[in-house]
Protein backbone atom coordinates (compact mmCIF):
# COMPACT_ATOMS: atom_id res chain seq x y z
CA UNK A 1 0.00 0.00 0.00
CA UNK A 2 1.28 3.65 -0.78
CA UNK A 3 0.45 6.89 0.38
CA UNK A 4 -1.97 7.32 -1.91
CA UNK A 5 -3.82 4.54 -1.41
CA UNK A 6 -3.67 5.37 2.66
CA UNK A 7 -4.91 8.79 2.50
CA UNK A 8 -7.09 8.57 -0.68
CA UNK A 9 -10.20 10.21 1.56
CA UNK A 10 -7.51 13.37 2.35
CA UNK A 11 -6.91 16.14 0.86
CA UNK A 12 -3.90 18.05 0.46
CA UNK A 13 -0.76 19.16 -1.80
CA UNK A 14 2.08 16.51 -3.14
CA UNK A 15 3.74 15.58 -5.83
CA UNK A 16 3.04 12.09 -7.73
CA UNK A 17 6.28 10.66 -6.45
CA UNK A 18 5.23 11.36 -2.81
CA UNK A 19 1.97 9.80 -3.23
CA UNK A 20 3.26 6.55 -4.64
CA UNK A 21 5.69 6.27 -2.45
CA UNK A 22 5.38 2.45 0.04
CA UNK A 23 3.94 2.71 3.40
CA UNK A 24 5.96 -0.06 5.41
CA UNK A 25 4.27 0.42 8.77
CA UNK A 26 2.24 2.64 11.19
CA UNK A 27 3.35 4.09 14.83
CA UNK A 28 1.94 5.82 17.46
CA UNK A 29 5.27 5.48 19.40
CA UNK A 30 8.88 7.22 18.60
CA UNK A 31 10.30 3.46 19.52
CA UNK A 32 8.55 1.77 16.58
CA UNK A 33 9.22 3.99 14.00
CA UNK A 34 11.36 2.70 11.10
CA UNK A 35 12.27 4.12 7.77
CA UNK A 36 8.65 4.39 5.40
CA UNK A 37 6.29 4.77 8.25
CA UNK A 38 3.83 6.91 9.08
CA UNK A 39 4.22 8.29 12.31
CA UNK A 40 0.44 9.35 14.29
CA UNK A 41 1.47 12.59 17.14
CA UNK A 42 -1.19 11.83 19.74
CA UNK A 43 -1.04 14.41 22.73
CA UNK A 44 -1.87 12.01 25.87
CA UNK A 45 -2.10 12.76 29.33
CA UNK A 46 1.35 12.07 30.52
CA UNK A 47 3.04 12.80 27.23
CA UNK A 48 2.60 14.40 23.94
CA UNK A 49 3.57 13.30 20.68
CA UNK A 50 3.78 16.21 18.99
CA UNK A 51 7.26 16.56 20.93
CA UNK A 52 8.85 13.31 18.94
CA UNK A 53 7.59 14.52 15.67
CA UNK A 54 11.31 15.63 14.75
CA UNK A 55 12.71 11.73 16.08
CA UNK A 56 10.32 10.43 13.48
CA UNK A 57 11.20 12.38 10.57
CA UNK A 58 14.97 11.40 11.43
CA UNK A 59 13.90 7.90 11.74
CA UNK A 60 12.76 7.75 8.32
CA UNK A 61 8.82 8.35 8.41
CA UNK A 62 7.41 9.24 5.31
CA UNK A 63 4.00 11.29 6.75
CA UNK A 64 3.15 12.60 9.27
CA UNK A 65 -0.59 12.78 11.20
CA UNK A 66 -1.14 15.28 13.89
CA UNK A 67 -3.23 18.26 15.65
CA UNK A 68 -0.55 20.62 15.27
CA UNK A 69 2.39 21.39 13.06
CA UNK A 70 4.84 23.90 14.74
CA UNK A 71 7.05 21.12 15.72
CA UNK A 72 7.40 19.89 11.67
CA UNK A 73 10.71 21.28 10.45
CA UNK A 74 10.46 23.57 7.73
CA UNK A 75 12.71 21.50 5.20
CA UNK A 76 10.55 18.54 5.67
CA UNK A 77 9.45 17.12 2.25
CA UNK A 78 6.99 14.27 3.31
CA UNK A 79 3.64 14.72 3.87
CA UNK A 80 1.90 16.66 6.90
CA UNK A 81 -1.86 15.70 7.13
CA UNK A 82 -3.29 17.71 10.42
CA UNK A 83 -6.09 16.77 11.74
CA UNK A 84 -8.54 17.27 14.93
CA UNK A 85 -8.83 14.32 15.68
CA UNK A 86 -5.66 12.35 15.68
CA UNK A 87 -6.89 8.76 17.33
CA UNK A 88 -10.08 8.50 15.42
CA UNK A 89 -8.09 9.08 12.07
CA UNK A 90 -5.54 6.66 13.44
CA UNK A 91 -7.85 3.86 14.06
CA UNK A 92 -9.51 4.03 10.87
CA UNK A 93 -6.43 3.94 8.83
CA UNK A 94 -4.89 1.40 10.85
CA UNK A 95 -8.02 -0.39 9.88
CA UNK A 96 -7.23 0.57 6.12
CA UNK A 97 -3.37 -0.75 6.31
CA UNK A 98 -4.36 -3.99 6.73
CA UNK A 99 -7.41 -4.23 4.78
CA UNK A 100 -10.19 -4.26 7.17
CA UNK A 101 -10.09 -7.35 9.06
CA UNK A 102 -12.60 -6.96 10.94
CA UNK A 103 -14.56 -6.96 7.93
CA UNK A 104 -13.79 -10.07 6.77
CA UNK A 105 -14.62 -11.59 10.73
CA UNK A 106 -17.89 -12.16 12.52
CA UNK A 107 -17.22 -8.94 15.36
CA UNK A 108 -18.77 -9.37 18.71
CA UNK A 109 -17.85 -6.28 21.25
CA UNK A 110 -18.53 -6.79 24.90
CA UNK A 111 -18.52 -3.68 26.89
CA UNK A 112 -19.28 -3.28 30.85
CA UNK A 113 -17.83 -2.81 34.26
CA UNK A 114 -18.57 -6.41 35.09
CA UNK A 115 -18.77 -9.73 33.17
CA UNK A 116 -16.63 -8.92 29.88
CA UNK A 117 -14.41 -11.55 30.32
CA UNK A 118 -17.11 -13.97 31.34
CA UNK A 119 -18.88 -13.14 28.61
CA UNK A 120 -16.35 -12.90 26.20
CA UNK A 121 -15.00 -16.62 26.83
CA UNK A 122 -18.84 -17.72 26.78
CA UNK A 123 -19.54 -16.31 23.74
CA UNK A 124 -16.23 -17.89 22.58
CA UNK A 125 -17.50 -21.23 23.69
CA UNK A 126 -20.87 -21.12 22.42
CA UNK A 127 -19.38 -19.66 18.75
CA UNK A 128 -17.06 -22.27 18.51
CA UNK A 129 -19.98 -24.79 19.40
CA UNK A 130 -21.69 -23.70 16.50
CA UNK A 131 -19.07 -24.32 13.51
CA UNK A 132 -17.61 -20.43 13.99
CA UNK A 133 -13.63 -21.03 14.96
CA UNK A 134 -13.73 -17.13 17.10
CA UNK A 135 -10.91 -15.73 19.03
CA UNK A 136 -10.82 -13.39 21.97
CA UNK A 137 -9.50 -10.47 22.42
CA UNK A 138 -9.47 -9.12 26.40
CA UNK A 139 -8.13 -9.09 29.55
CA UNK A 140 -6.62 -12.36 30.21
CA UNK A 141 -5.11 -12.83 27.08
CA UNK A 142 -5.70 -12.63 22.62
CA UNK A 143 -6.13 -16.33 21.79
CA UNK A 144 -7.94 -17.81 19.29
CA UNK A 145 -7.82 -21.93 20.18
CA UNK A 146 -4.87 -23.31 21.56
CA UNK A 147 -2.36 -20.01 20.15
CA UNK A 148 -1.86 -17.14 23.02
CA UNK A 149 -0.87 -13.97 22.63
CA UNK A 150 -0.17 -11.94 25.92
CA UNK A 151 -1.15 -8.25 26.33
CA UNK A 152 -1.25 -5.45 28.58
CA UNK A 153 -4.15 -3.59 27.75
CA UNK A 154 -8.04 -4.85 28.39
CA UNK A 155 -8.17 -2.95 24.51
CA UNK A 156 -4.93 -2.43 22.38
CA UNK A 157 -3.90 0.89 20.96
CA UNK A 158 -5.63 1.01 17.59
CA UNK A 159 -2.38 0.09 15.88
CA UNK A 160 -1.57 -3.35 17.53
CA UNK A 161 -5.87 -3.89 17.57
CA UNK A 162 -5.56 -4.08 14.31
CA UNK A 163 -2.46 -6.10 13.38
CA UNK A 164 -4.07 -8.56 16.24
CA UNK A 165 -6.96 -8.69 14.19
CA UNK A 166 -5.22 -9.57 11.35
CA UNK A 167 -3.25 -12.22 12.91
CA UNK A 168 -6.70 -13.92 14.06
CA UNK A 169 -7.85 -13.73 10.41
CA UNK A 170 -5.18 -14.94 8.82
CA UNK A 171 -4.82 -17.87 11.69
CA UNK A 172 -8.34 -18.59 10.92
CA UNK A 173 -10.99 -17.18 12.93
CA UNK A 174 -14.18 -16.90 11.10
CA UNK A 175 -15.42 -14.19 14.17
CA UNK A 176 -13.75 -12.38 17.24
CA UNK A 177 -15.00 -11.74 20.50
CA UNK A 178 -13.49 -8.53 22.38
CA UNK A 179 -13.87 -6.88 25.43
CA UNK A 180 -14.17 -2.92 24.77
CA UNK A 181 -12.88 -0.80 27.75
CA UNK A 182 -14.10 2.28 28.29
CA UNK A 183 -10.93 3.65 28.30
CA UNK A 184 -10.95 2.53 24.51
CA UNK A 185 -13.99 4.50 23.41
CA UNK A 186 -12.97 7.05 25.33
CA UNK A 187 -9.56 7.39 23.10
CA UNK A 188 -11.03 6.44 19.81
CA UNK A 189 -8.76 2.86 19.73
CA UNK A 190 -11.87 1.21 18.07
CA UNK A 191 -13.53 3.37 15.56
CA UNK A 192 -11.73 0.93 12.62
CA UNK A 193 -13.32 -2.06 14.00
CA UNK A 194 -16.73 -3.11 12.66
CA UNK A 195 -19.34 -4.43 14.84
CA UNK A 196 -21.81 -7.34 14.10
CA UNK A 197 -22.73 -7.29 17.52
CA UNK A 198 -22.20 -4.96 20.73
CA UNK A 199 -23.23 -6.53 24.40
CA UNK A 200 -23.91 -3.85 27.52
CA UNK A 201 -23.37 -5.88 30.48
CA UNK A 202 -23.97 -3.87 33.35
CA UNK A 203 -22.56 -0.54 34.64
CA UNK A 204 -21.41 -0.13 38.20
CA UNK A 205 -18.28 2.31 39.68
CA UNK A 206 -15.31 1.87 38.64
CA UNK A 207 -12.43 4.14 36.63
CA UNK A 208 -13.53 7.05 38.25
CA UNK A 209 -9.34 7.88 38.37
CA UNK A 210 -9.98 8.82 35.14
CA UNK A 211 -13.56 9.76 34.42
CA UNK A 212 -14.19 11.43 37.19
CA UNK A 213 -18.25 10.77 36.79
CA UNK A 214 -20.29 8.56 36.58
CA UNK A 215 -22.20 10.27 33.49
CA UNK A 216 -18.90 10.73 32.39
CA UNK A 217 -18.30 6.84 32.56
CA UNK A 218 -21.94 5.68 31.03
CA UNK A 219 -21.06 7.93 27.69
CA UNK A 220 -17.79 6.72 27.17
CA UNK A 221 -19.71 2.82 27.28
CA UNK A 222 -22.30 4.22 25.27
CA UNK A 223 -20.48 5.32 22.32
CA UNK A 224 -20.01 1.57 21.59
CA UNK A 225 -23.84 1.40 20.74
CA UNK A 226 -24.14 5.15 19.09
CA UNK A 227 -21.23 6.06 17.20
CA UNK A 228 -19.57 2.78 16.64
CA UNK A 229 -22.31 0.89 15.47
CA UNK A 230 -24.13 3.31 13.44
CA UNK A 231 -20.32 3.69 11.40
CA UNK A 232 -20.26 -0.22 10.97
CA UNK A 233 -19.73 -1.44 7.44
CA UNK A 234 -21.96 -4.75 8.66
CA UNK A 235 -25.26 -5.31 6.33
CA UNK A 236 -27.22 -6.66 9.69
CA UNK A 237 -25.90 -5.37 13.33
CA UNK A 238 -27.41 -6.08 16.54
CA UNK A 239 -27.19 -4.56 20.28
CA UNK A 240 -27.67 -6.94 23.37
CA UNK A 241 -28.50 -4.75 26.28
CA UNK A 242 -28.76 -5.89 30.32
CA UNK A 243 -32.29 -4.30 30.90
CA UNK A 244 -32.31 -5.33 34.47
CA UNK A 245 -29.64 -2.63 35.10
CA UNK A 246 -30.33 0.76 35.66
CA UNK A 247 -27.95 2.18 33.15
CA UNK A 248 -28.45 -0.77 30.50
CA UNK A 249 -31.93 0.81 30.23
CA UNK A 250 -31.15 3.82 29.55
CA UNK A 251 -28.37 3.24 27.40
CA UNK A 252 -29.10 4.88 24.12
CA UNK A 253 -28.76 2.71 20.55
CA UNK A 254 -28.14 3.78 17.07
CA UNK A 255 -31.35 3.50 15.11
CA UNK A 256 -29.95 1.78 12.22
CA UNK A 257 -29.06 -1.31 14.67
CA UNK A 258 -31.54 -3.69 15.57
CA UNK A 259 -31.88 -4.30 19.91
CA UNK A 260 -32.43 -7.59 21.95
CA UNK A 261 -32.63 -7.18 25.32
CA UNK A 262 -31.94 -9.71 28.47
CA UNK A 263 -33.28 -10.15 32.14
CA UNK A 264 -35.64 -11.67 34.61
CA UNK A 265 -38.77 -10.22 33.14
CA UNK A 266 -40.69 -8.27 30.02
CA UNK A 267 -37.38 -8.23 27.85
CA UNK A 268 -36.22 -10.79 24.66
CA UNK A 269 -34.38 -13.44 26.72
CA UNK A 270 -36.02 -14.17 29.83
CA UNK A 271 -34.44 -16.24 32.56
CA UNK A 272 -35.53 -17.93 35.77
CA UNK A 273 -33.50 -20.10 37.93
CA UNK A 274 -34.54 -23.79 38.93
CA UNK A 275 -32.20 -24.93 41.21
CA UNK A 276 -28.05 -24.20 41.88
CA UNK A 277 -25.48 -25.69 44.17
CA UNK A 278 -21.53 -25.48 43.81
CA UNK A 279 -21.63 -27.99 41.01
CA UNK A 280 -23.56 -25.45 38.94
CA UNK A 281 -27.21 -23.80 38.09
CA UNK A 282 -30.14 -24.75 36.25
CA UNK A 283 -32.38 -21.81 34.76
CA UNK A 284 -35.03 -21.52 32.44
CA UNK A 285 -34.42 -19.22 29.18
CA UNK A 286 -37.18 -18.25 27.01
CA UNK A 287 -36.28 -16.41 23.73
CA UNK A 288 -37.31 -15.15 20.29
CA UNK A 289 -36.30 -18.26 19.17
CA UNK A 290 -38.01 -20.84 21.89
CA UNK A 291 -37.78 -21.91 25.46
CA UNK A 292 -34.94 -23.80 26.58
CA UNK A 293 -33.68 -25.70 29.65
CA UNK A 294 -30.42 -24.88 30.36
CA UNK A 295 -27.50 -26.07 32.70
CA UNK A 296 -23.83 -24.72 33.46
CA UNK A 297 -21.39 -25.30 35.49
CA UNK A 298 -21.46 -21.80 36.83
CA UNK A 299 -22.02 -20.47 39.90
CA UNK A 300 -24.65 -17.47 40.68
CA UNK A 301 -27.07 -15.80 38.83
CA UNK A 302 -24.57 -12.93 37.51
CA UNK A 303 -23.41 -16.06 35.17
CA UNK A 304 -26.99 -16.80 34.52
CA UNK A 305 -26.58 -12.88 32.86
CA UNK A 306 -23.27 -13.95 31.29
CA UNK A 307 -24.43 -16.84 30.11
CA UNK A 308 -27.79 -15.46 28.64
CA UNK A 309 -25.74 -12.53 26.87
CA UNK A 310 -23.35 -15.16 25.02
CA UNK A 311 -26.10 -17.14 23.97
CA UNK A 312 -27.85 -13.85 22.60
CA UNK A 313 -24.63 -13.05 20.42
CA UNK A 314 -24.75 -16.73 19.20
CA UNK A 315 -28.63 -16.43 18.43
CA UNK A 316 -27.52 -13.00 16.50
CA UNK A 317 -26.05 -15.18 13.46
CA UNK A 318 -28.92 -17.04 13.23
CA UNK A 319 -27.74 -19.80 14.51
CA UNK A 320 -29.97 -22.60 16.32
CA UNK A 321 -29.56 -22.66 19.87
CA UNK A 322 -30.35 -26.06 20.88
CA UNK A 323 -27.87 -28.05 20.20
CA UNK A 324 -25.94 -25.10 21.76
CA UNK A 325 -26.99 -25.23 24.68
CA UNK A 326 -27.12 -28.81 25.19
CA UNK A 327 -23.33 -28.12 25.42
CA UNK A 328 -23.30 -25.16 28.31
CA UNK A 329 -22.52 -27.97 30.60
CA UNK A 330 -19.36 -28.72 29.42
CA UNK A 331 -17.59 -25.53 29.66
CA UNK A 332 -14.24 -25.21 31.57
CA UNK A 333 -15.09 -22.19 33.07
CA UNK A 334 -13.03 -18.76 33.27
CA UNK A 335 -9.69 -18.12 34.70
CA UNK A 336 -9.99 -16.24 37.44
CA UNK A 337 -13.62 -16.00 37.34
CA UNK A 338 -14.88 -17.74 40.52
CA UNK A 339 -12.22 -20.00 39.87
CA UNK A 340 -12.13 -23.27 42.04
CA UNK A 341 -8.96 -24.32 43.44
CA UNK A 342 -8.16 -28.18 43.43
CA UNK A 343 -7.87 -28.85 46.86
CA UNK A 344 -9.71 -31.30 49.14
CA UNK A 345 -11.89 -30.37 52.49
CA UNK A 346 -12.39 -26.64 51.33
CA UNK A 347 -13.42 -24.28 49.16
CA UNK A 348 -11.68 -22.07 48.12
CA UNK A 349 -12.13 -19.90 44.75
CA UNK A 350 -10.11 -16.97 43.08
CA UNK A 351 -12.48 -14.07 41.76
CA UNK A 352 -11.53 -10.63 39.63
CA UNK A 353 -13.98 -8.47 41.82
CA UNK A 354 -11.87 -5.24 42.20
CA UNK A 355 -15.24 -3.33 42.44
CA UNK A 356 -18.25 -3.14 44.70
CA UNK A 357 -20.60 -4.38 42.32
CA UNK A 358 -18.50 -7.27 41.83
CA UNK A 359 -17.24 -8.00 45.40
CA UNK A 360 -21.41 -7.82 46.21
CA UNK A 361 -22.62 -10.39 43.61
CA UNK A 362 -20.14 -13.20 44.19
CA UNK A 363 -20.30 -12.70 48.24
CA UNK A 364 -24.08 -12.62 48.20
CA UNK A 365 -23.65 -15.78 45.81
CA UNK A 366 -21.37 -17.63 48.00
CA UNK A 367 -23.66 -17.03 51.04
CA UNK A 368 -27.34 -17.92 49.28
CA UNK A 369 -25.54 -21.27 47.97
CA UNK A 370 -23.77 -21.97 51.69
CA UNK A 371 -26.97 -20.92 52.97
CA UNK A 372 -28.31 -24.02 51.00
CA UNK A 373 -25.70 -26.77 51.12
CA UNK A 374 -24.30 -26.02 54.47
CA UNK A 375 -25.37 -23.44 56.88
CA UNK A 376 -22.66 -24.17 59.84
CA UNK A 377 -19.76 -23.18 57.77
CA UNK A 378 -18.44 -19.86 57.56
CA UNK A 379 -17.55 -17.84 54.58
CA UNK A 380 -13.92 -16.31 54.65
CA UNK A 381 -12.88 -12.72 52.57
CA UNK A 382 -9.49 -12.06 51.78
CA UNK A 383 -9.42 -9.12 49.51
CA UNK A 384 -7.46 -5.52 48.98
CA UNK A 385 -7.66 -2.58 46.13
CA UNK A 386 -5.43 -1.30 44.07
CA UNK A 387 -3.27 1.73 44.01
CA UNK A 388 -3.29 4.90 42.13
CA UNK A 389 -7.23 4.17 41.61
CA UNK A 390 -10.01 5.11 42.44
CA UNK A 391 -10.20 5.44 46.62
CA UNK A 392 -13.52 6.13 47.02
CA UNK A 393 -14.69 2.15 46.65
CA UNK A 394 -12.13 1.39 49.55
CA UNK A 395 -14.09 1.59 52.56
CA UNK A 396 -17.75 0.28 50.30
CA UNK A 397 -15.91 -2.47 49.18
CA UNK A 398 -14.87 -3.12 53.32
CA UNK A 399 -18.80 -2.94 54.27
CA UNK A 400 -19.62 -5.06 51.14
CA UNK A 401 -17.22 -7.93 53.02
CA UNK A 402 -18.13 -7.24 56.23
CA UNK A 403 -21.98 -7.81 55.42
CA UNK A 404 -21.73 -11.70 53.56
CA UNK A 405 -18.64 -13.17 55.90
CA UNK A 406 -17.74 -14.22 58.69
CA UNK A 407 -14.21 -13.62 58.86
CA UNK A 408 -12.51 -10.87 56.70
CA UNK A 409 -8.57 -10.45 55.86
CA UNK A 410 -7.73 -6.92 54.15
CA UNK A 411 -4.33 -6.90 52.37
CA UNK A 412 -2.54 -5.59 49.80
CA UNK A 413 -3.51 -5.82 45.82
CA UNK A 414 -1.41 -3.97 43.59
CA UNK A 415 -0.56 -0.98 45.43
CA UNK A 416 1.26 0.73 42.41
CA UNK A 417 2.89 3.93 43.91
CA UNK A 418 0.80 3.72 47.13
CA UNK A 419 1.74 3.27 50.49
CA UNK A 420 -0.63 -0.51 50.58
CA UNK A 421 -0.81 0.55 54.73
CA UNK A 422 -2.64 3.88 52.98
CA UNK A 423 -4.71 1.97 51.36
CA UNK A 424 -5.64 -0.62 54.13
CA UNK A 425 -5.91 2.27 56.21
CA UNK A 426 -8.56 3.70 53.73
CA UNK A 427 -10.56 0.59 53.51
CA UNK A 428 -10.70 -0.09 56.85
CA UNK A 429 -12.97 2.93 57.07
CA UNK A 430 -15.73 1.09 55.96
CA UNK A 431 -15.78 -1.29 58.72
CA UNK A 432 -18.46 -0.80 61.43
CA UNK A 433 -16.48 -3.61 63.71
CA UNK A 434 -13.29 -3.96 64.20
CA UNK A 435 -13.78 -8.35 63.44
CA UNK A 436 -11.29 -8.38 60.16
CA UNK A 437 -7.63 -9.18 59.98
CA UNK A 438 -4.75 -6.85 58.85
CA UNK A 439 -2.07 -8.49 56.65
CA UNK A 440 -0.31 -6.24 54.11
CA UNK A 441 1.81 -9.30 53.18
CA UNK A 442 -0.97 -10.94 50.11
CA UNK A 443 0.76 -14.40 50.40
CA UNK A 444 0.82 -14.35 54.80
CA UNK A 445 -3.19 -13.27 53.80
CA UNK A 446 -4.24 -16.22 51.82
CA UNK A 447 -2.02 -18.62 54.33
CA UNK A 448 -3.62 -16.92 57.34
CA UNK A 449 -7.34 -17.74 56.26
CA UNK A 450 -6.02 -21.73 55.24
CA UNK A 451 -4.59 -22.34 58.14
CA UNK A 452 -7.46 -20.49 60.34
CA UNK A 453 -10.57 -21.85 58.03
CA UNK A 454 -12.26 -25.09 59.09
CA UNK A 455 -12.58 -27.84 56.58
CA UNK A 456 -16.32 -26.96 55.59
CA UNK A 457 -15.35 -23.30 55.07
CA UNK A 458 -15.72 -21.01 52.06
CA UNK A 459 -12.78 -18.74 51.19
CA UNK A 460 -12.83 -16.30 48.08
CA UNK A 461 -10.02 -14.45 47.62
CA UNK A 462 -10.79 -11.24 45.66
CA UNK A 463 -9.30 -8.84 43.84
CA UNK A 464 -6.52 -10.45 41.36
CA UNK A 465 -7.76 -13.44 39.60
CA UNK A 466 -6.43 -14.33 36.56
CA UNK A 467 -3.28 -11.86 37.28
CA UNK A 468 0.21 -13.98 37.68
CA UNK A 469 1.83 -10.67 38.88
CA UNK A 470 1.41 -8.42 41.91
CA UNK A 471 2.49 -4.43 40.95
CA UNK A 472 5.07 -2.67 43.50
CA UNK A 473 6.06 0.55 42.85
CA UNK A 474 6.42 0.73 39.08
CA UNK A 475 7.67 -3.13 39.16
CA UNK A 476 5.59 -6.43 38.38
CA UNK A 477 6.51 -8.99 40.60
CA UNK A 478 5.78 -12.52 39.86
CA UNK A 479 2.33 -13.74 42.16
CA UNK A 480 -0.52 -15.90 41.68
CA UNK A 481 -3.26 -16.29 44.29
CA UNK A 482 -4.22 -19.82 42.51
CA UNK A 483 -0.53 -20.68 42.68
CA UNK A 484 -0.44 -19.40 46.35
CA UNK A 485 -2.93 -21.76 47.51
CA UNK A 486 -1.53 -24.45 46.19
CA UNK A 487 1.58 -23.97 47.67
CA UNK A 488 -0.23 -23.07 51.05
CA UNK A 489 -2.87 -25.35 51.90
CA UNK A 490 -2.72 -26.99 55.55
CA UNK A 491 -1.34 -30.55 55.81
Amino acid sequence: MNLQQLFQYFNFKASTDELSMPVLGLALNISQVQQGFVFFAIKGSSHDGHLFIPDAIKKGAIAIVCSETKQIPQDYSGLVLQVQDVRGICSMLASRFLQFPSQKMKMIGVTGTNGKTSVAYLTEYFMNCAGFPTAVMGTIDHHLGNKIWETNLTTPDPISLQHRLHDFQKSGAAATVMEVSSHALDQKRVEGVDYDVAIFTNLSRDHLDYHKTMKNYHLAKQRLFTDLMWKSQKTRTRVIVNSDDFYGRSLKVSDRTAIWTYGKKDCDFEMSIKDFSWEGTQFLLKTPMGEYDVETPLLGIHNVYNTVAALAAVGSFQVDLEPVIKKAMEFKGIPGRLQKVPISKRQVYVDYAHTPDALEKVLMLVKQTKDKIQKDSKIWCVFGCGGDRDPGKRPMMARIAEKYCDHVVVTSDNPRTENPEEIISQIEKGFSKNNHKKISDRQEAIYYSLENSNENDVIIIAGKGHENYQIIGDTQHPFSDYDVVLQGVPR
